[in-house]
């Protein structure tokens, strides 16, 4: 159950000799009932598209060492000065093209509560009340560090703690593991924590990635001759210091290639969103899907396997620029396959994952 529900647990505030505290003296002060909590955790939302609300998000952001591990005295005058006064203005409109007017959101947002609810279902089923479950954002709101501390509040002793990135990097994983531990600084009383592990090879996960490519095959009206696997992307150099992302990256297309029963060059893997000047590892999508259209491969499919849930590099980037780019290069149909997002087989992935991960903590019905 989420933080929002109010069962019997969360509202049992133990006050002096009830409960836990059976044997403590009056004055002693209160003390909520051990439980165990689960983090999912995501990359992050900007609270509106307008100037101010984009600049605070991307400055978050792109100040993060993670990130951008320039030494912040040459970062920060061209990231504050220069980028930051026209940034904001691209950013939000890219934000604008896919934001949720209903619920005045971003589809991150929106997909990551759901996700969070149906995570939460299964868990209840699974453990009762001894678990609780939110999620939290490495960039903007809900914050990592309001979200610990209200799990902490309520009980949690024990916090999982799971960055939905299926492949390891350091400006997703590590960030948000890092996040994580700057609040447990803070706390007089630090819950235990756990972290979950890169799952791009869960067999689970990869499985559910081969659904959706099937789907989407069975319903275009013409199939796609390549399926490009779009990982976004990060400098060379990266990798050469020994961030295993890339590698990781390419063993997830192999992996779902052998899972479709696919041969050679049906499927490819490219990289998007380079930013900054120095160089990133390859190919870049938009210019691979291009080039794909210029060799004849006139209709193609693209998936993001490194996203738990469509978002701005997906929804806009992929959507409108990469598949503009292939059209304009002479290609005729573009297949965007969605991301996992809250799809049943993907919450049953991530249900076995934190299963796993929950082990000698918690127990079934107990």
């Amino acid at each position: 159950m989420t933080t929002e529900t109010k069962d019997s647990a969360s509202q049992a505030m133990d006050r002096p000799g009830e409960g836990r505290l059976a044997h403590a003296p009056s004055d002693h002060p209160p003390v909520r009932r051990a439980r165990v909590g689960v983090v999912l955790a995501n990359l992050g939302t900007p609270d509106a598209t307008d100037y101010w609300s984009m600049r605070r998000y991307l400055s978050e952001f792109l100040s993060d060492k993670r990130v951008v591990d320039y030494p912040s005295w040459k970062w920060q005058p061209l990231l504050q000065l220069i980028i930051l006064a026209r940034r904001p203005f691209k950013s939000g409109e890219a934000y604008r093209s896919i934001w949720n007017t209903e619920k005045d959101e971003s589809p991150l947002l929106t997909t990551t509560r759901e996700q969070t609810r149906k995570v939460a279902e299964g868990l209840a089923a699974r453990y009762g009340e001894q678990v609780m479950v939110d999620f939290c954002m490495r960039y903007g709101n809900p914050s990592t560090d309001s979200v610990l501390k209200r799990m902490q509040a309520a009980g949690c002793e024990k916090i999982l703690f799971f960055p939905l990135y299926p492949p390891y990097a350091s400006p997703t994983t590590a960030t948000a593991n890092d996040q994580a531990f700057r609040t447990l600084m803070q706390l007089k009383w630090q819950p235990a924590l756990r972290t979950v592990p890169a799952y791009f090879e869960h067999p689970q996960y990869i499985e559910a990635l081969a659904a959706t490519v099937r789907e989407a095959y069975e319903a275009a009206a013409t199939p796609p001759e390549v399926l490009v696997a779009s990982y976004h992307g990060v400098p060379k150099r990266f990798l050469m210091e020994g961030d295993p992302y890339h590698c990781q990256c390419q063993k997830t297309t192999r992996l779902l290639r052998e899972a479709l029963g696919w041969e050679g060059e049906a499927i490819q893997t490219a990289f998007q969103s380079q930013f900054g000047p120095e160089e990133w590892v390859g190919p870049q999508t938009v210019e691979h899907v291009a080039e794909l259209a210029r060799q004849g491969k006139k209709h193609i499919a693209v998936i993001s396997p490194a996203f738990s849930a469509d978002c701005v590099e997906t929804l806009e980037e992929i959507e409108e620029e990469i598949r503009d780019a292939f059209l304009a290069a002479g290609g005729e149909t573009f297949t965007y396959v969605p991301c996992l997002n809250a799809r049943d087989d993907h919450i049953a992935a991530l249900l076995a994952i934190i299963g796993n991960e929950l082990s000698g903590w918690v127990a079934p019905g107990a």
